[in-house]
């Protein structure tokens, strides 16, 4: 830069200038040795990488390089022996790649308890991509003190004191957060916001005031419209509720990700839908963790490939994500119908304790229905469901138990058991389900279409979230990828791995300046040991960091130093395609 400049310098002064030919040989005299000055003197970079083996995240073979990095941005990737930096860092042997991106977040209060966003940042995520169904905005007034009632009950003691998604991310930012930060708007939310949790499709003005809510969304830098549809109150919207939504995050940019009303008995249908959406809303479309819950569908992988496939021969964009294992997590209501559910917590439990509403839904949940997925019947046993959190410190005796030794304990059934269990806690009662064959979980990260996302929060292994267990994958998910699918098992190279969990998503997400590696972009950079890198959370122990992930840096700024957390919180809001910047 330097050259440039003095060699600009001289052409604009030869031209400008009016000199005799003895002028002239000093001018150039002096302008050759300005330059020798200038060369001879090494380039400075706030941070340099020294002799990483760069993983560009194009998915092509790596390289040994330098990197620098000035301010928050990667400013040079080559040869910088001759250079020196305010900070250097000898990364020989390591990993040196873009940040991940998780793209199925559920960091949103963890992040507001504890913004070191401690597992994550562990495993090398630098960008939380949240809004799976529910999202942190819009909110009305009853939502806000839903989100404050809940959290008291689940020991969270925090004031919802924002109302859009908008003020949501950037209430995050201002207080502090170690990972960048995006959400779509959930379907969800948007539905509950006007129609509370009725069961009823919305009237033409209702529809009409949601779609400004998504409008306004994207305008605040929503990435598209997400869904969760096997759970209640998503589960009673319409595909043409969900299409008209859609239509406006397509119309700004923006693309449309679902948890799939049935990934079991049901999923062809829920594939049909999805693709459905996609078309009429003119959108690219992604499936939430994609999987075959229930061992009597695990041999329908090749017919869901072969439905994506076709759809995307025919010029839609369809992709997927997924997390790494084998067992999803999420709660009780997910094994009762949800039409029990229908207005909220207190009407389901009010149904629960009638005779005949509780007979009914018991005759319900032992036998497949076409109308709702049941985990509990897909989980093939109350074996094979874990209990994991409890609100009621009366109940925390269960965690970590089957629901099937809870039942035997209480001498009641499953059904009931699940039952009196969510009426004592007042929550759904977070569930863990054992579902998934580890073939298909194999066959399903090769796919050159998928990226990972963890479907959890990003806790620390202390304090308040000691106080129940969660899904290993909060902790492990990436770590898991890299350690036992890439490097022990061998299903994909690393630098396809590394494209999945950054250049991928980010392309998928329209994020133009983040998922590589490269000059100009964010400097969001992982460095790992691709020998050393590996989970440790089991379903048994799950509050248990990864480990393997060296140093990571977020907007230039590191956040881990050999391993350790720095407490730097330099996160950002990344926005989505629509966003309108206030003027």
């Amino acid at each position: 830069m330097q050259t440039l400049v003095i060699v600009e310098w001289r052409l604009i002064f030869w031209k400008h200038l009016n000199l005799n030919l003895r002028m002239k040989t000093l001018a150039h005299f002096f302008f050759l040795l300005l330059l020798v000055v200038s060369c001879s003197q090494p380039q400075e970079y706030d941070i340099i990488l020294r002799d990483g083996k760069i993983y560009d995240g194009s998915g092509k073979a790596s390289f040994t390089a330098d990197v620098g990095i000035n301010a928050d941005t990667i400013a040079f990737i080559g040869d910088l022996s001759h250079a020196r930096g305010k900070t250097e860092i000898d990364v020989t042997g390591l990993a040196v790649a873009p940040g991940f991106i998780n793209m199925l977040s559920w960091a949103t209060e963890s992040l507001i308890i504890d913004g070191n966003s401690q597992a994550d940042i562990r495993q090398g995520v630098t960008l939380e991509v949240m809004g799976e169904g529910f999202s942190m905005g819009p909110l009305s007034e009853s939502m806000k003190e839903r989100i404050e009632r809940d959290n008291k009950r689940a020991g969270f003691n925090y004031e919802v004191n924002w109302t859009t998604l908008g003020e949501y991310l950037e209430s995050l930012e201002r207080r502090g957060i170690a990972p960048n930060i995006a959400s779509f708007v959930g379907a969800t939310s948007v539905r509950v916001h006007e129609l509370k949790y009725d069961n009823r499709a919305p009237t033409a003005e209702e529809l009409g005031r949601m779609k400004d809510l998504v409008k306004q969304a994207m305008e605040e830098g929503a990435m598209g419209v997400g869904s969760s549809l096997i759970y209640a109150p998503a589960s009673y919207s319409s595909t043409e509720e969900l299409i008209e939504l859609c239509k406006v995050a397509s119309d700004h940019g923006g693309m449309y990700i679902t948890h799939m009303r049935s990934e079991g008995d049901n999923i062809f249908n829920a594939i049909r839908e999805t693709i459905r959406i996609a078309r009429e809303a003119n959108i690219p479309a992604e499936i939430y963790h994609l999987k075959l819950g229930g061992q009597r569908n695990w041999n329908k992988l090749d017919s869901v490939l072969a439905m994506i496939d076709q759809a995307n021969r025919e010029g839609l964009k369809i992709t997927t994500d997924m997390y790494t294992y084998t067992a999803g997590a999420t709660g009780l209501d997910a094994s009762m119908p949800t039409w029990l559910q229908e207005g909220g917590i207190n009407e389901w439990i009010r149904r629960m304790k009638d005779p005949k509403l509780r007979k009914r839904a018991l005759e319900e949940m032992r036998k497949p229905s076409d109308q709702w997925e049941n985990l509990l019947l897909l989980a093939g046993s109350a074996d094979n469901v874990l209990l994991v959190d409890f609100a009621n410190d009366s109940l925390k005796q269960f965690t970590g138990m089957t629901l099937k030794a809870v039942a035997d304990k209480l001498e009641k059934s499953p059904e009931e058991t699940a039952m009196d269990l969510v009426c004592a806690d007042s929550t759904r009662v977070g569930t863990v389900y054992f579902l998934m064959s580890e073939e298909n979980v194999r066959r399903q990260i090769a796919l050159p279409y998928m990226s990972f996302g963890s479907d959890a929060e990003s806790p620390a292994s202390e304090g308040i979230f000691l106080k129940s267990n969660t899904h290993p994958r909060a902790y492990g998910n990436f770590a898991r990828l890299l350690g036992k699918y890439v490097r022990e098992e061998q299903v994909i190279p690393l630098e396809e791995a590394i494209r999945k969990l950054t250049s991928l998503p980010a392309s998928n997400l329209k994020i133009s300046d983040r998922g590589r590696l490269a000059p100009g972009f964010f400097a969001d950079i992982a460095i790992f040991d691709p020998e050393r890198i590996a989970d440790h959370a089991t379903f048994e122990k799950p509050h248990q960091y990864s480990t393997g992930m060296v140093h990571v840096f977020v907007n230039g700024t590191q956040v881990l130093k050999d391993g350790e957390h720095t407490g730097a919180r330099p996160g950002r809001v990344v926005r989505g395609p629509g966003w309108k910047p206030e003027k």
